[in-house]
């Protein structure tokens, strides 16, 4: 009897653990079957105008050292739309009665994953770390900056808000909102990424700004303030 119980016990641990692969895997199909075809998996970044042009969706070869696991999980089940003008604005506007306007009917809208598939994609594309030379784990300092000082110089001082939302509808739509970025994107990787844009994105149009350290973290202890506010 004791010998069954234990031939029992191992093959339902090792079905758990072919359970696990199959997860495993399914998300690693469904990145190579259903995400390929608009992100970058494998890398390197663009480095021809063209090439940017083209992109549909955001690199994701370095998805494990840009954003938060739990971040992807949830909104890979609810997307919502994180660049107002899509990958590249250019594409996407229209005239207005003023001046140009995001033409709606041209912006492409994500796939809904259930939970499980939204966990083995988040999962897989946490593996995916390269460009890792670039960040230092522990480079982000905890602090905390009054949100007024923190408008003042994403906005006077550094002129951000021309690219950027801060909330929805207010400030500039040709680059991400950043109302929501301390929810998906890890503090070490932005601190990297605006002290050097284009050391991860040659061709990106953020621009680098050239900024102290006291600055770089200033900013980042912003996005954190605005994303508790937006809460």
């Amino acid at each position: 009897m004791i010998d069954a119980v234990k031939i029992f016990l191992g093959a339902l641990v090792l079905s758990f653990s072919a359970l696990a692969n199959v997860a495993a895997a399914d998300g690693a199909a469904m990145l190579k079957d259903d995400c390929a075809a608009c992100h970058n998996l494998v890398g390197p970044a663009p480095v021809t105008l063209k090439a940017m042009w083209g992109r549909k969706g955001p690199d994701l070869f370095y998805a494990g050292n840009k954003y938060k696991e739990a971040w992807l999980v949830q909104w890979l089940q609810k997307p919502t739309r994180i660049r107002p003008a899509g990958m590249f604005y250019a594409n996407h506007v229209k005239p207005g009665a003023k001046a140009d306007e995001v033409d709606a009917a041209t912006l492409t809208v994500h796939p809904v994953l259930g939970e499980s598939d939204a966990k083995a994609v988040a999962g897989e594309l946490m593996k995916r770390t390269a460009r890792g030379d670039l960040i230092k784990q522990g480079d982000y300092q905890t602090g905390s900056i009054a949100l007024s000082m923190g408008e003042m110089l994403f906005d006077k001082f550094r002129g951000c808000l021309a690219c950027h939302e801060i909330e929805a509808g207010y400030g500039g739509r040709s680059g991400p909102e950043l109302y929501t970025a301390a929810q998906r994107l890890q503090e070490d990787w932005l601190v990297s990424f605006l002290r050097n844009p284009q050391a991860w994105d040659p061709k990106t149009f953020m621009p680098n700004k050239h900024l102290s350290d006291t600055d770089v973290q200033k900013l980042v202890h912003y996005l954190r303030a605005l994303g508790a506010e937006k809460k």
